[in-house]
């Protein structure tokens, strides 16, 4: 392969070492530039807002008293945490069975079972909530099955928070458990140990790391997810909706502020847990290791089939019951087809503008943020010294896993949105929401860009350097053509996370630039729980349309980029 590459980089010196060590670090700092400005800036603004009354003098902690005191937001704030640990518990050992459905057995069909797994990271958190409306609202179609009572409150969030934390909890399990050694399990077998023994032994130790991580993400995700507690949650309120509660309707900036740095202490400690564990993680696999692969087992096999089946079909009915009622005239009574639903323009939300300015962010998002975390990534990764940079860099990277999209929003309302700021103008402008869902997403974006560089030679580099090549020629004709199908997984993660994000939006919105996750919202506060079904039925498809098309380009790059590996 290296002999193959070198005959593509040209040969002699196209700028001297000097020249291209200034680019280098000109690069390197115009992005920490533009992640402090999209990150860094904006969450320094919601810690000094805090501080400071509404007319903007120092008030140190009174704000935070005055939450303390506040028998409505301390209860928002249980609520939280109960709704936290409640949906983490339920979803843990949902996920689990599932995953370990998948990869332990040898049921035929594994990846469409694996996809329809993660088909809720297609629909915004607002579509289980509003499937729950119209099987169990007050004119739901299983409304009896719940013996008078209703949807709206405690379990009914429960039930949408499952759907939406599914998927995450999902992937990260999968991964855990697809990390296993099979010298293990042949060893206990050997030593007399049953399936449940080499379960309780083997495979809920090695997967501990991965049960703990799927946990603090679920826990995060639900304490600051704005949808479902907004549809369903009645007169259960939690600390994401009181803190849009505060800004928007009552425009208490500081104590908003306040509420923002309260959800922002749960990712902030599940980010402290989550590198201690790391710590304490030894290697799953170890270059002895063999992969494992389940025996024949019928009986294994059946009871995997039936766990499969039964959380496959309860979120195939959750997300096709959305689809489904956007296209019946008046649920339940009349199930003739219609498409009325889909005329936003006869209804609140924005119209079909939002569903275009949503497709504009998310195309947008998509491609100008993949070239810039794949350009940082390398930055990271490949190019030599800058050392206090590059930290900076990787710092920056990285802080958006602890930050969630609810606080990121309330701090470009802060410092976008500051009269004094040059840039106050491109407040709820689509440019700002682009740059907002870049730095939300930044974290898993980098990430997976910087594991595909890493699996790249650094003889490459230290190569085209000898032969003083400049490094963006390297990384034109090398990197980036053999990183391309990572690339193509960035640019769809980051389609489908802005098509369907709502939380880090929804404060700096415009009416001139409304987006249809918000526009969902909208519309059901209206009545209009039909049309908010429809928006919410184009997002989902958009995403998988997307999400489908740029498989196949995957598919293709994939068979393309063998010829890199190919002796010269």
């Amino acid at each position: 392969m290296l002999s193959a590459v070198l005959r593509w980089l040209p040969r002699g010196g196209q700028a001297g070492i000097a020249g291209e060590a200034r680019i280098a670090s000109l690069l390197l700092w115009a992005l920490v530039a533009v992640l402090l400005l999209g990150l860094g800036l904006p969450l320094l603004f919601i810690f000094a807002k805090s501080v400071q009354d509404g007319d903007g003098g120092f008030v140190c902690l009174a704000n935070f008293a005055q939450v303390l005191q506040s028998p409505g937001l301390l209860r928002a704030s249980s609520n939280s945490l109960q709704l936290g640990l409640t949906v983490t518990a339920l979803v843990l050992p949902l996920a689990f069975a599932f995953a370990w459905a998948l990869l332990r057995s040898r049921l035929w069909g594994r990846g469409l079972w694996r996809q329809v797994g993660l088909s809720p990271l297609l629909a915004p958190s607002l579509m289980p909530a509003i499937s729950l409306v119209y099987l169990f609202g007050n004119q739901g179609l299983l409304k009896d099955w719940l013996h008078g009572g209703n949807i709206y409150g405690f379990w009914g969030v429960v039930l949408g928070e499952l759907f939406y934390t599914f998927p995450h909890a999902l992937l990260i399990i999968m991964t855990a458990l697809s990390a296993a050694d099979a010298r293990l399990y042949e060893a206990g077998r050997v030593l007399g140990a049953g399936p449940l023994r080499q379960f309780l032994t083997i495979t809920l130790p090695g997967v501990r790391y991965g049960l703990v991580s799927a946990g603090l993400v679920v826990f995060t995700l639900v304490l600051t997810d704005f949808g479902v507690p907004k549809v369903v949650g009645g007169d259960f309120n939690v600390l994401a909706v009181e803190a849009f509660k505060q800004v928007i309707g009552q425009q208490n900036f500081p104590r908003g502020a306040v509420v923002g740095l309260l959800l922002l202490l749960p990712a902030i400690l599940s980010c402290l847990v989550e590198r201690h564990m790391a710590r304490r993680q030894q290697a799953a696999l170890t270059a002895r290791a063999q992969p494992f692969a389940p025996a024949p087992a019928w009986l294994r096999d059946a009871g995997a089939l039936l766990l499969l089946l039964a959380i496959g079909l309860l979120l195939l009915a959750l997300l096709g019951v959305g689809v489904a009622a956007s296209f019946i005239k008046y649920w339940p009574y009349n199930l003739d087809f219609t498409l009325a639903h889909y005329q936003f323009d006869t209804v609140d939300g924005g119209g079909w503008s939002a569903y275009v300015n949503s497709l504009q962010l998310a195309t947008a998002t998509a491609v100008l943020g993949s070239l810039l975390v794949f350009v940082g990534a390398y930055v990271c990764e490949k190019l030599p010294g800058m050392a206090l940079g590059r930290s900076l860099l990787r710092f920056l990277a990285m802080l958006p896993m602890a930050v969630p999209g609810l606080v990121l929003g309330l701090g470009y309302v802060f410092f976008f949105n500051h009269p004094a700021n040059p840039l106050h103008g491109w407040y709820g402008s689509l440019g700002l929401m682009v740059l907002c869902c870049i730095a939300h997403f930044y974290t898993t974006a980098h990430l997976t860009a910087a594991t595909a560089l890493k699996q790249l030679d650094g003889e490459f580099e230290a190569v085209a350097a000898s032969l003083k090549v400049p490094f963006w020629v390297t990384w034109w004709r090398v990197s980036l053509p053999v990183c391309l199908p990572a690339l193509v997984d960035v640019a769809r993660f980051l389609f489908v996370s802005a098509m369907t994000t709502l939380s880090a939006l929804i404060f700096i919105m415009t009416p001139e630039h409304s987006l249809a996750a918000v526009s969902i919202i909208t519309m059901d506060d209206a009545g209009d729980t039909a049309a908010a079904a429809a928006m919410a039925t184009l997002v989902v498809l958009s995403s998988a349309g997307l999400s489908l098309l740029l498989s196949l380009l995957e598919r293709l790059l994939g068979r393309r980029n063998q010829r890199w590996r190919k002796p010269g």
